[in-house]
């Protein structure tokens, strides 16, 4: 069976096939551990690790290779970022910003905190997805401790003014960490530039293996601390122990350096695919809204709102031709409906017709002309047998 287009990039990408070969000898000859450097296996893995490391190093512009501390994946990245700054510096404050659209692996964690005593403020955002400066500046207290605020959103696309807030948190002496997940290599990074002490990163987001991720920590100017949550064997400088995945380590290096060679072409291409799509589904369909600013956006991000049509129902209709998804891939719960559109003021019905096209490497144009031609097949099938969307044209015409 011919499988669907795949439209769902902000959810997972397709491994590179030039990740998958980095990886492959790491899984059958050169399967050593780190750790053991009494020998060859371990020391050639080590030197692979490290190597990777720097490449990461090299595509966010981390002063020091040793600032990167590889994880599981940017959800252990961000609780380790959150509580471990947290947890250190309490007495220092109990006090942490960030926003009401952040990752759910954000979100819970400051509820965590919350329940153990710490005093957690939420800024909005505006209709178009981005927080204001002004109220951050307000949020600010002589006890505030860490400013959390997601790099480029995991459903809208939107994309924060990350170097205005790092220079208030650097004005403040307030440490700043983004959950930048979606941002790595889809548009230009320097943690040094935005004022970040701390950053959330994924290999899978960007063409890498599940089960990989890391975490920028910056160790100078000023040296950023952390409590661990994991203790064991002392890997990662002790921030994150556990025997090292040294394949998965090894394609997120891979993914890294493919993406610094290729992100201004790719961006660019992706852009005019994402504007075809765009273009052409409101051309050909009416009541078409798009969610989130156009303006800050990831090039890959389309979050589209069909009125008159059942998101679930949409789904439904296309799965055997397109794969797509309503919203977070992340969240447990795929019928909850999505709180970042209902920050952004998104009505009820709208989100419950919202759909994310998350558009990336592998896709072509005949790909995007294919999913325009079936997206406008199935939107009006349902609208025909939408009582409310009947009522609306009659409405018009009066």
């Amino acid at each position: 069976m011919k499988k669907p287009i795949y439209l769902d990039n902000q959810s997972t990408t397709q491994v590179d096939p030039r990740v998958l070969k980095a990886m492959l000898p790491y899984l059958k000859s050169e399967f050593g551990n780190p750790a053991s450097t009494s020998h060859t296996f371990g020391t050639q893995a080590g030197k692979a690790v490290e190597e990777s490391r720097a490449k990461i190093q090299k595509l966010i512009g981390a002063e020091e290779a040793a600032d990167i501390i590889f994880t599981s994946g940017a959800t252990e990245s961000n609780n380790l970022a959150i509580r471990g700054v947290a947890e250190l510096y309490r007495d220092k404050g109990s006090h942490i910003i960030t926003t009401q659209i952040e990752h759910k692996s954000v979100l819970n964690t400051c509820e965590y905190l919350k329940a153990h005593g710490f005093q957690i403020t939420y800024l909005p955002v505006d209709e178009t997805g981005l927080i204001r400066v002004s109220d951050l500046k307000r949020a600010i207290r002589k006890e505030t401790i860490l400013i959390s605020v997601i790099y480029a959103h995991n459903e809208i696309g939107v994309v924060q003014p990350i170097r205005q807030i790092g220079a208030i948190a650097r004005a403040h002496n307030i440490f700043f960490h983004t959950d930048a997940a979606q941002a790595l290599g889809k548009i230009p990074f320097h943690v040094g530039n935005s004022g970040l002490q701390l950053a959330s990163v994924s290999a899978h987001k960007m063409y890498g293996p599940k089960g990989i991720g890391a975490l920028y920590v910056r160790r100078k100017n000023p040296r950023t601390r952390l409590v661990p949550l994991l203790f064991g064997g002392g890997q990662e400088g002790g921030l994150r122990s556990g025997t090292l995945n040294v394949p998965a380590i090894v394609g997120f290096g891979k993914a890294a350096e493919i993406s610094k060679k290729i992100l201004n072409s790719e961006s660019k291409r992706i852009l005019k695919l994402r504007e075809r799509l765009r273009i052409g589904l409101s051309s050909k369909l009416d009541e078409v809204y798009v969610n989130g600013s156009l303006e800050h956006r990831l090039s890959g991000n389309l979050n589209v709102s069909f009125a008159f049509v059942e998101g679930g129902s949409l789904l439904d209709a296309l799965s055997k031709k397109v794969a797509v998804s309503t919203g977070s891939a992340c969240a447990s719960s795929g019928t909850e409906p999505s709180y970042t559109l209902r920050a952004l003021g998104v009505s009820e019905a709208s989100i419950h017709t919202s759909i994310r096209f998350g558009l990336g490497r592998f896709n072509t144009e005949k790909e995007i002309d294919d999913t325009i031609r079936y997206m406008v097949q199935v939107v009006k099938k349902l609208r025909r047998e939408s009582a409310v969307y009947e009522r609306h044209l009659k409405d018009n015409i009066k």
